[in-house]
């Protein structure tokens, strides 16, 4: 797994975990609809920090209890 698939994963896990549609998470976030659904999908290979930040607020998490899940703990080496 890539961490770009692992982010995108992990925020599904964490809608589904919080009962939020990702249109819901968009918007108490202040980030744009588009901008979620291109983390999840191939348009954004580099999801932004600054966005996984916000999706954090908005779901009142740390960016540290984000990335706080074995969905980070085998990625596969991004240099090749």
């Amino acid at each position: 797994m890539t961490t770009k698939e692992a982010i995108a994963q992990r925020i599904i896990d964490l809608c589904n975990e919080h009962d939020m549609a990702i249109n819901a998470l968009a918007n108490i976030s202040g980030v744009s609809p588009s901008t979620v659904y291109s983390m999840l999908n191939e348009k954004s290979k580099n999801p932004g920090v600054i966005s996984i930040k916000k999706l954090c607020d908005g779901l009142e998490i740390s960016v540290r209890e984000f990335f706080d899940c074995d969905l980070f703990d085998d990625l596969e080496q991004e240099i090749k």
